[in-house]
């Protein structure tokens, strides 16, 4: 591929193109799951999840690398065989510096099983189109968790625009069963307890 100069749609467009010429399901989250459910937020990055067969290694790796994103499969599979969930491969489009984190679907991986079988296809528009995304009740869900982890005070703010995007359309009672499974009871209270308004 030449050395175009691409924005992000564009980026974004490249790798989902990489994906699904793979053969790889993915779900989307971080800013552009937000821009669904809650607000828009700018980013440089693209978070997704995505479930990689084994088999599946070398074309992911190849269909990056026609787009100017290196991944080499051992990287993939050293990935897929560690099973770190929570630790992303990189994929950096050479020309423009924007990055894809790609985490990993594990079979142990409970929240993120459950998160995949419930994504949605949300129509962004012309310039991104037709993308799987996290539910907005599963984004809260991982958000909550990062909170936990790094009291980043971006994940409450994004967790309160999807609760009031979304109010009267998120299913707190799912919500709760997580949170008590995963152990954030005390953090989601504490967001509660805080929410603005």
């Amino acid at each position: 591929m030449a050395q175009d100069i691409i924005d992000y749609p564009k980026f974004v467009s490249l790798v989902i193109e990489a994906l699904q010429a793979a053969g790889i399901e993915y779900m989307v989250g971080g800013a552009l799951a937000l821009w669904a459910w809650g607000e828009p937020r700018s980013t440089m990055d693209l978070d997704l999840m995505i479930s990689v067969p084994v088999e599946a290694i070398s074309g992911l790796s190849e269909e990056l690398k026609k787009r100017d994103m290196l991944l080499p499969p051992d990287i993939i599979l050293s990935a897929v065989t560690a099973e770190r969930s929570n630790i992303p491969l990189n994929a950096i489009h050479l020309y423009s510096g924007f990055k894809a984190d790609l985490y990993l679907l594990f079979p142990n991986d409970n929240l993120g099983q459950m998160a995949f079988r419930r994504r949605k296809q949300v129509d962004f528009g012309p310039h991104y189109g037709a993308l799987y995304v996290h539910t907005p009740e599963d984004l809260i869900l991982y958000k909550l968790w990062y909170y936990r982890i790094s009291r980043q005070t971006k994940h409450p703010r994004d967790i309160y625009a999807i609760l009031i995007a979304q109010e009267g359309h998120i299913d707190l009672d799912y919500i709760q069963e997580w949170v008590t499974r995963l152990g954030l009871s005390s953090v989601w209270e504490e967001l509660l307890r805080n929410r603005p308004g």
